[in-house]
């Protein structure tokens, strides 16, 4: 009875694959086994080599030695000149005792003619040498292998001096060949010993090495790897949000295309640290740490982000930035509309209860009080509207002061635009001004409301391409230790609006200032109350040369 396939998987499927592994560990740690093999073999390999070079140089130095001992006594040399070569003579004797005592294969100890007169094999005395003794017996000393009677060894042979100096004979002495294999053959153990050892560890060194890497890689296999980093590409340069990774040293380890606009960033930043790349402020604290918290606010290069910092294993943070410039705007043109209902709510109000006492004094005929009544009430807004074109040639801007005057009737504080104001339609970045002109009129606004004699002061001065602008509010006005504070993101003393925080404002307005090359401070107003200013130095156009001027002394 066959074994049944588990559903969904064929008879093909539950076979073993024998194949490279996939995983990152396993193919690592092949690898490095691998490596550990061949070095291991390689080393082993060339330590044997030079091994067999060594033992044949050992053992023909220690013939050549006992044969230097052997001629060095001079019994031998006055019976070779005394007696004849036989097996029971004092030379067969004395050489059988050395070889003994030494442990050679031979001590053959010849006369100048080569013929032996000492021999392992006593048959041999007499005899004439197998090998050719001329070296020797001309005085030369010999290392070498060889042939001879007894088989292949290894060879010294020295000279035989008579007590005057005058070579009688020669010393040859052999150390078997088969004893310096034996030795070769006895340190391939003790060698495989120490290789299998170095192995071992190597093996133990890879498996720690790849198993930490398993763990790193989350055992993934090398194309989960590339199509996890092809997918981080384009999700990273794709996504609508900027992302900075950052290092345990606070370098900059990647930036995509979003978090490059947002901050101003070149891509040339990546790898160097954080404070190198962005100016000192809240947004380089905000993106180091230094500032914590979930959703930071922060300003940069007149944009309004929304940071999130999360810290990695590896002691690095991967900071999230979001552009809420736009939903800013839209927050404030939302207050701007609540107030204008509430405005016009009022002025709803307002209208009917003119248009009651102009009822009253139709129906009692008093027509010239009514014509007065009406006069007068078309002609304050009329006077508002009049005063700010007068001295606000920018439509742009003058629309948002006619704006503004009305809301702040209605909130029962009075806006004026100071009568040495004068400002020609020449500006360079009016939706820039517009924003510094509007936040701090909203801020004054706010501070004015309730105050004795509510009034705000708006003062618009042009010299050359330079604007000042002043903004002055009869409020409770700003202390001098939170002169600084109050351009700081987030920072603010009003409860924060529905649709999000409070804080960017005058930050906003400082940013804005410093990006066009200005500067913004705030001081007391003579009577009480806040004054800032402005000074904006590139804020106005060059005149055209030679163009016809206008009244107001503007090109026309």
């Amino acid at each position: 009875m066959s074994a049944a396939i588990p559903p969904g998987r064929s008879a093909a499927a539950t076979r073993w694959r024998i194949g490279w592994p996939r995983r990152v560990f396993s193919q690592v740690l092949l690898m490095q086994l691998a490596i550990a093999t061949g070095v291991t073999v390689l080393a082993t390999g060339l330590f044997l080599a030079p091994l067999s070079d060594h033992l044949d140089d050992q053992a023909m130095r220690r013939a050549l030695a006992i044969a230097q001992t052997t001629a060095a006594e001079p019994r031998l040399a006055e019976a070779l000149q005394h007696t004849r070569p036989a097996p029971g003579g004092p030379v067969q004797i004395e050489a059988e005792r050395i070889r003994r005592a030494t442990g050679a294969e031979y001590v053959v100890i010849m006369d100048r003619h080569g013929v032996r007169w000492s021999h392992t094999s006593p048959g041999e005395i007499g005899k004439h040498v197998s090998t050719d003794p001329t070296d020797a017996i001309q005085g030369r000393e010999v290392m070498e292998i060889d042939e001879g009677t007894l088989g292949r060894s290894a060879r010294g042979k020295v000279p035989l001096r008579a007590g005057d100096g005058r070579i009688v004979g020669a010393v040859s002495v052999g150390i078997s060949y088969e004893s310096v294999r034996a030795r070769l053959v006895a340190s391939v153990p003790e060698m495989l010993a120490y290789a299998g050892g170095a192995l071992a560890v190597g093996a133990l060194a890879a498996y720690v090495v790849a198993r930490r890497l398993q763990r790193r890689t989350h055992d993934l296999a090398f194309s989960d790897i590339s199509a996890l980093l092809a997918e981080r590409e384009a999700m990273l340069h794709g996504i609508r949000e900027g992302v900075v990774a950052l290092d345990a040293h606070g370098r900059i380890r990647l930036v995509n295309d979003e978090a490059q606009r947002l901050l101003e960033l070149r891509p040339e930043g990546t790898g160097q640290p954080l404070e190198a790349v962005l100016p000192p402020g809240r947004t380089t604290d905000v993106l180091s740490g230094r500032a914590t918290g979930a959703d930071l606010l922060t300003v940069s290069g007149g944009r309004v982000l929304v940071a999130n910092r999360m810290p990695t294993d590896d002691g690095g943070a991967v900071v999230t930035l979001r552009d809420r410039t736009e939903l800013e705007r839209l927050g404030r043109e939302l207050d701007g509309t609540r107030g204008l209902i509430d405005a016009l709510r009022a002025q709803d109000h307002e209208h009917a209860n003119r248009m009651h006492t102009l009822l009253g004094l139709l129906e009692l005929e008093l027509h010239d009080e009514a014509m007065e009544f009406i006069t007068e009430t078309i002609g304050v807004h009329r006077a508002t509207a009049e005063q700010v074109t007068e001295r606000v040639h920018d439509p742009l801007l003058a629309s948002l002061l006619v704006g503004k005057a009305t809301v702040a009737t209605e909130r029962g504080v009075a806006l004026y635009v100071a009568e040495d104001s004068l400002l020609p339609n020449r500006l360079v970045d009016p939706p820039g001004l517009v924003t510094i002109v509007g936040n701090l009129i909203d801020n004054a606004l706010d501070a004015a409301v309730g105050s004795r004699e509510s009034r705000v002061e708006v003062t618009l001065c042009a010299d050359d391409r330079t604007v000042l602008l002043r903004v002055s509010d009869t409020g409770p006005g700003i202390p001098a230790d939170r002169r600084d504070v109050v351009f700081t993101e987030g920072w603010s003393t009003k409860e924060p609006p529905a649709h999000g925080k409070r804080g960017i404002g005058l930050a906003l307005v400082r940013r804005l200032a410093e990006r066009q090359g200005g500067s913004v401070r705030v001081s007391d107003r003579e009577g009480g109350g806040a004054e800032f200013t402005v000074v904006l130095p590139e804020a106005l156009a060059e005149q055209p040369a030679g163009a016809p001027l206008t009244a107001t002394g503007e090109p026309r």
